[in-house]
């Protein structure tokens, strides 16, 4: 590395001025004497990358002055870890006693401003580390290879129960309609033979062809009155249904408690079959009623199997938007395509007593985000209201415009957050589940999502009933400084 900054002023080196660094103030005079010695001080102007994610390991940096941002490569995209202006903070070969040889980069270092670094060559501060601190070598060595292991190990657990759950989730969800959409098609195989045979019986009744082009055109108009039928309460469906029956009895139609519902589904009424009496006459009402019976279900199991596909279609559509498959990591989007997406991904864990409240304002405008990292965070809050709940009450999704922001709240009906702990919700590894439930890492997951990568706020307001987590976005894009 060579000096970048030829109008920075050098600092000079001195066992002083070394103790002056956290790092090294402990450390004997023989000890600073080899840092002095090893040591190089560079500087390098704002908007320099001075280390590269993956390459050799070759320096460990120690912070002087000025500030730098920490940058890690996820799934192709660039994620800020950390910020810092702390004068003694390090970087580079952080693991330079473990592995020198292997070691590379594992983030990459930006300079927000002028900057000054303090650096070592990573093999012989290695090499001389081992023989000051032999003990805490080994430790050190122990420690990084245990947390390796075991969150290699618990990590791809964790991961795989999770996609566990959401496959699970959307495999259920995408069952109800398929299996719909089977017995749908099953229906129609049988309700399209007995439109056959039925048509073969007014055949055999020498029924005139005018008379049976206008039983076509009162089928047709009846058909298409399906996709208008009003929804009816379970008390009008009942009385209506009863009429009808009342009307086909009156006529000798048998069976008509059978046939009533069809046609009451279908939207039409006693004056509908009056019509078609009027039309067909007495000789030909009962063929006739029960072939437009027939037409009106092939109709209805048509609709429901479109709307069946059409659910599985949708399903499939959120699924990709939740996983951003696809995609541009960094976009212009809806909040409510995510919140959507989630809440469907979700919707076997949230259950049925759970009611869902979605108060969204459709009209706010688009935000710059990263999609899928905003997903994680829907997820990660819904998911803490769900089991806030224990299985029952309700959560509510609602947006809303917030001076400069898209304001998105997830709000539930648990017991909510206890004063003691409203402050400590966002550290790491902070969690108020019991031991093996949580891992205390979604919320300042969340917190690092919507605080340092989009610029924003999340805030939590919480009363016994009502909790709400408010994640605000801003709608400008924020500067990469």
């Amino acid at each position: 590395m060579s000096d970048n900054g030829a109008n920075n002023i050098e600092p000079e080196l001195s066992r002083g001025f070394l103790r002056g660094l956290f790092l090294f103030e402990s450390l004997d005079d023989d000890q600073l004497d080899w840092i002095l010695a090893h040591a190089k001080v560079e500087h390098y102007p704002a908007g320099t990358t001075v280390i590269t994610e993956g390459e050799p390991a070759t320096c460990f940096y120690v912070l002087l002055s000025g500030a730098l941002r920490m940058t890690q490569t996820v799934s192709g995209a660039e994620v800020e870890t950390t910020r810092s202006d702390q004068r003694g903070a390090y970087c580079g070969a952080t693991r330079f006693f473990y592995g020198q040889n292997q070691e590379r980069y594992t983030a990459s270092v930006h300079t927000l401003s002028d900057l000054t670094f303090l650096t070592l060559p990573a093999a012989e501060f290695a090499d001389r580390f081992r023989t000051w601190f032999p003990m805490a070598t080994h430790l050190l060595e122990g420690q990084f290879l245990g947390f390796r292991n075991a969150d290699a190990l618990i990590g791809s657990r964790r991961r795989l129960l999770a996609l566990g759950e959401l496959s699970a989730g959307l495999t259920h969800e995408l069952n109800n309609p398929a299996a719909a959409a089977v017995r749908a098609t099953a229906g129609l195989r049988e309700r399209v033979g007995g439109m056959r045979q039925k048509l073969a019986v007014l055949a055999k009744k020498e029924i005139e062809p005018d008379l049976l082009v206008q039983l076509l055109n009162i089928q047709d108009h009846m058909v298409s009155s399906v996709r208008k039928a009003p929804a009816l309460t379970a008390m009008q469906q009942s009385d209506r249904e009863d009429e009808v029956t009342d009307w086909l009895e009156d006529h000798d139609i048998p069976q008509g408690w059978d046939l009533a519902p069809i046609f009451v589904s279908a939207g039409l009424t006693v004056d509908d079959l009056e019509d078609v009496l009027g039309r067909v006459g007495d000789e030909f009402i009962d063929g006739a009623v029960r072939w437009i019976a027939y037409a009106l279900e092939t109709e209805m199991l048509m609709q429901e199997i479109e709307d069946s596909t059409n659910r599985i279609t949708a399903l499939v559509s959120a699924a990709k938007q939740y996983s951003q498959m696809d995609r541009a990591p960094h976009q212009w989007i809806d909040v409510h395509d995510g919140l959507d997406s989630t809440l469907v991904m979700l919707a076997s864990k949230i259950g049925s007593e759970i009611s869902v409240v979605r108060d969204f304002d459709r009209s706010l405008p688009a935000v710059p985000a990263y999609a899928g990292e905003l997903n994680q965070v829907w997820t990660n809050l819904i998911d803490n209201a769900v089991g806030a709940m224990n299985g029952r009450g309700t959560l509510t999704v609602r947006t809303a415009p917030g001076d400069g922001h898209v304001m998105v709240e997830i709000g539930d009906t648990g017991p909510g957050i206890p004063a003691e702990n409203r402050q400590r919700i966002f550290e790491p590894f902070f969690t108020t589940k019991p031991v093996g439930e949580g891992t205390g890492l979604g919320l300042d997951i969340s917190w690092r999502i919507v605080v340092d990568r989009h610029g924003g706020d999340l805030r939590v307001e919480s009363e016994p009933g009502n909790t709400r987590f408010q994640v605000l976005l801003p709608l400008t894009e924020q500067p990469q400084t």
